[in-house]
């Protein structure tokens, strides 16, 4: 089977690497390039427009992961970037310190939570054990061999998986086996050796093909890949109604902000001052939050402009958002946090007694404080 499409993805990310890796060794680089394209490359052969255009996003996540977080650093120093990457994200953190909070074991850190959360992953998830065999016969060097799997390890961690990062699910999981079967302690000098041993190319696997979390993994892949489709089209749709009621230049804002350029690079573009590009900001928050979200996917709107409730906080700063919580009203703080939390709207509507509209109206009068607020800082 002739393999144009593969041929023609693997040159031009070839001529990529070699020219932002040029501090790796040929070897190196084609490891990389290996690495990157994966292990079911006729599968890209029979892939629509769309679903290569999210191939190739993915391929430039993992690869900006790798070159920013992992590679040519020590293996010590790249285990660190990857604890301190995920223990940065908010929903895991204080999913962790509350269960912390209400276990008996006061002693323990989030650290030492994640430390467990990531060694159960190594030994008990059906794609990272796919992940360890396939780097395996990438290659030979210990060194490069833990440098891609730290970068497998954080993208696949990340991925959202019902508006949420994948990790989140995955500390759920944990606590159901800890709290069955007791937890095994792995020390921190020891993870980074075990990382190592653990990947092999040519060792039968121990897991069975059909497991439960063989079928979670497939179909959270699955729901990722639809969710990035569902982001395109949304986003397509976003920009012309942006164009048709705000102004040409907001069109040409959000495809800058999505490529995350700084408001200081949008102004440059855009011939603005930052002040209009603040100003042109709050217009497109406003029209799309407002307007356009009702009728498309809020969920993936706010989390494109990183005003989402769940990860940032409104779009508040710390210090906003503590001072906002704090001046919202009992009935509305309730409201916020068990939205914050996951919480359904139905279930909130019910221990406050109050009907699923009067949640809601309550909400966007949350929401437009949250705004006014950003708008006069």
């Amino acid at each position: 089977m002739t393999k144009v499409i593969t041929d023609k993805i693997a040159t031009q990310w070839e001529t990529r690497i070699a020219t932002e890796c040029q501090g790796q060794s040929p070897t190196n680089q084609a490891t990389i390039l290996n690495w990157l394209l994966g292990e079911d490359r006729e599968r890209l052969e029979t892939l629509d427009p769309e679903h290569l255009k999210i191939v190739d996003r993915a391929m430039d996540y993992r690869w900006r992961i790798l070159l920013q977080r992992y590679l040519g650093l020590p293996p010590e120093r790249a285990y660190k970037n990857l604890m301190q990457r995920l223990g940065g994200l908010p929903v895991l953190r204080d999913k962790i310190r509350a269960w912390l909070t209400l276990s008996n074991d006061r002693q323990r850190q989030v650290i030492d939570v994640l430390q467990e959360v990531i060694q159960e992953l190594l030994q008990g998830d059906k794609y990272i054990q796919q992940q360890i065999a396939w780097i395996g016969q990438c290659t030979k060097n210990p060194r490069l061999r833990d440098t891609l799997l730290f970068a497998s390890i954080e993208e696949y961690c990340l991925r959202p998986v019902r508006n949420q990062p994948l990790l989140a699910h995955r500390f759920v999981n944990y606590l159901r086996r800890s709290q069955k079967g007791g937890v095994t302690n792995v020390p921190q000098s020891d993870l980074i050796k075990i990382v190592s041993d653990e990947i092999v190319g040519d060792s039968d696997s121990t897991f069975s093909l059909l497991d439960k979390q063989a079928q979670d993994d497939y179909q959270q892949q699955q729901e990722w890949e639809e969710t990035q489709i569902s982001r395109d089209r949304v986003k397509g749709t976003l920009r012309n109604y942006l164009i048709e009621n705000v102004s040409p230049e907001a069109g040409i804002w959000l495809d800058l902000y999505l490529q995350g350029k700084t408001p200081e690079a949008i102004a440059i573009v855009l011939k603005m001052d930052i002040k209009q590009v603040y100003r042109l900001r709050e217009k497109i928050n406003y029209h799309t939050l407002k307007v356009f979200a009702i009728k498309a996917e809020p969920e993936l709107v706010s989390q494109w402009l990183h005003i989402s409730l769940q990860e940032h906080n409104l779009g508040l700063t710390p210090h906003q958002w503590e001072h906002f919580c704090e001046q919202l009203e009992p009935k509305q703080r309730e409201i916020t946090l068990g939205l914050k939390a996951g919480t359904s709207v139905e279930s909130i509507a019910k221990a406050l007694k109050l009907k699923t509209n009067q949640v809601m109206g309550e909400w966007g009068q949350i929401y437009l404080a949250a705004q006014a607020l950003r708008t006069s800082s």
